[in-house]
């Protein structure tokens, strides 16, 4: 296949900084989740940290793994929409210099971007605002791409948008006409709210591998226990990786329970973690891999994020690497 992964989502440039507790509370945001806010209130955010360090980079979550995708080595495509503007063609430069083939036609208006503040613990709170990554269509899904990939990917915060959502669903519609398999994070407890009956519908018939973490899953699944969360998940899907966070993940495969260790690092900074953790795992099993080796090389991408600001591999994996940590 001319892709490893073919990957739908929110097109954003990311901008991280880290701040004090302080500075959170000051701004007035729910601590460790993801908020949508309109423009004046982004730029309110960063004129309160004008004076802090920032890292700017491609970013949105599906992007995130896509970019980890490449960095592995693997050949990915993707579609996101970005406006005509600076941040727009920063974003395009920028993941087409890691080779990642993007083809959707820009458009007018603000790109989006995610201020992303990481306080000590390293913890991220997100602050979105989507921008024209919004006008996302079902036009802008190729589908003489898909045919050439093994997997699609979908970001759940697409549902957020109906244009966005309709793009995701046509993706997934694509993949099953032509035999390609679907992966789809439900991105967010809060997408689950809002959109639980839709998703847990979406896993059921178009999903062949979900992404989720312990609260999302819990979520979707409405018990409270770990393991029967991933179990009942597992009768609705083929193939279900829910993370553990520090410690590590549960993978369910032909009704197998794959637990994975989780990987010791001081965490500075968990933007990413669950994106690089699908890229590992992703990248693993289109090249070859069992899903417990997959998920061995997902642990470690994971941890090798969470030990770093910001959610793009600093240094990369290396061929020797990979392959002693797959032997």
């Amino acid at each position: 296949m001319k892709y490893d992964v073919y990957g739908v989502g929110n097109a954003l440039v990311d901008i991280q900084a880290q701040v004090s507790d302080e500075v959170l509370t000051a701004l007035d945001f729910s601590k460790g989740i993801m908020t949508l806010v309109d423009e004046q209130t982004q730029e309110r955010v960063l004129g309160a940290i004008s004076g802090v360090p920032i890292n700017r980079c491609a970013g949105g979550s599906a992007a995130n793994t896509i970019i980890g995708i490449a960095d592995f080595g693997g050949k990915v495509a993707y579609a996101g929409k970005v406006g005509s503007d600076e941040i727009g063609s920063f974003f395009l430069e920028d993941m087409r210099e890691l080779g990642v083939t993007i083809e959707t036609p820009n458009v007018e208006g603000h790109s989006g971007t995610c201020v992303i503040l990481i306080t000590e613990d390293a913890e991220r709170t997100m602050l979105t605002t989507l921008g024209v990554s919004s006008k996302l269509t079902p036009d802008d899904i190729q589908e003489d791409h898909i045919k050439e990939a093994t997997y699609v990917y979908v970001e759940g915060y697409l549902f957020t948008e109906e244009e966005p959502k309709k793009a995701a669903l046509k993706a997934m519609e694509l993949a099953k006409k032509n035999g390609v398999k679907v992966a789809f994070t439900v991105s967010d407890p809060f997408l689950i709210n809002l959109f639980r009956d839709e998703f847990i519908e979406l896993i059921e018939n178009s999903v062949d591998l979900l992404f989720c973490n312990e609260d999302e899953a819990k979520s979707l699944a409405q018990l409270d226990d770990t393991v029967e969360c991933v179990k009942w998940l597992h009768e609705r899907c083929e193939n279900v990786a829910m993370t553990l966070g520090p410690n590590g993940s549960i993978i369910m495969h032909e009704g197998e329970v794959i637990p994975v260790e989780g990987v010791s690092t001081k965490a500075i900074d968990t933007t990413g973690a669950g994106d690089m953790y699908a890229a590992g795992l992703l990248y693993g099993i289109t090249h070859g891999m069992d899903w417990k080796l997959a998920g061995h090389l997902a642990s470690h991408a994971a941890a090798r994020i969470v030990s770093q600001l910001g959610a793009r591999m600093e240094q990369k994996f290396s061929a020797e690497e990979v392959e002693e940590l797959t032997k």
